[in-house]
């Protein structure tokens, strides 16, 4: 599996399984070649290899579900939230954030399988014990290089209770900086974008 994942059967293109997957063909894996990968567990497509999700603690969940809800309910047209949803940046960067807010102007919902990354507007990562780097140094890079304005990681704080830093990217350097209002939040998220939302953190991790 790994020499025909490697190019040795000419241009015969290979679609990536349960057996070949960490062995990229040389340029990377595609989307189209990964989309119907079946494995026990989550994963993104990072510079055309599979990068595997670590599993996530109730804390997480829990977060990233109240959160979604609070999005959703709070959110005004033209946009629409979702979780765990790929994000196709290019043919060999797909993502997947916990949460995405993004413009569905134009968007078909019964035929999408990738949100565009243009259309991308807030992605937010809550960040676990195996994620630290990720979600502190690579994601936020990826994702302003991107393009997408808005960044929240979530951290877990004191007594459990999640803590918001919001960044806005700057568009001139294309990274992100703190938010000019209010660049951590503790006890209450409240912020005007991508639209207004105003969220007690400690409810999100009540059972």
């Amino acid at each position: 599996m790994a020499a025909e994942a490697h190019g040795e059967h000419g241009d015969q293109q290979v679609s990536a399984d349960s057996e070949n997957w960490m062995y990229p063909p040389e340029d990377g894996w595609t989307w189209d070649q990964v989309q119907e990968l079946d494995v026990p567990f989550d994963w993104d497509l990072v510079d055309g290899k599979i990068v595997v999700r670590g599993a996530a603690k109730v804390w997480h969940q829990l977060v990233r579900d109240r959160l979604y809800m609070s999005l959703a309910l709070a959110r005004r047209a033209p946009y629409a939230v979702m979780s765990e949803q790929w994000v196709m940046f290019d043919e060999r960067n797909v993502p997947k954030p916990d949460v995405i807010v993004f413009d569905k102007t134009g968007l078909d919902a019964l035929t999408l399988d990738c949100i565009p990354v243009a259309k991308a507007v807030l992605a937010i990562e809550i960040v676990s014990p195996g994620s630290r780097k990720d979600d502190r140094f690579l994601k936020p890079g990826m994702y302003a290089e991107a393009g997408i304005d808005y960044y929240w990681r979530v951290e877990r704080g004191e007594d459990n209770v999640p803590v918001v830093h919001e960044f806005w990217r700057h568009h001139e350097a294309g990274v992100y900086a703190p938010s000019p209002e209010q660049p951590t939040h503790t006890g209450k998220l409240t912020t005007a974008v991508p639209f207004p939302v105003d969220i007690d953190l400690r409810g999100l991790i009540e059972f």
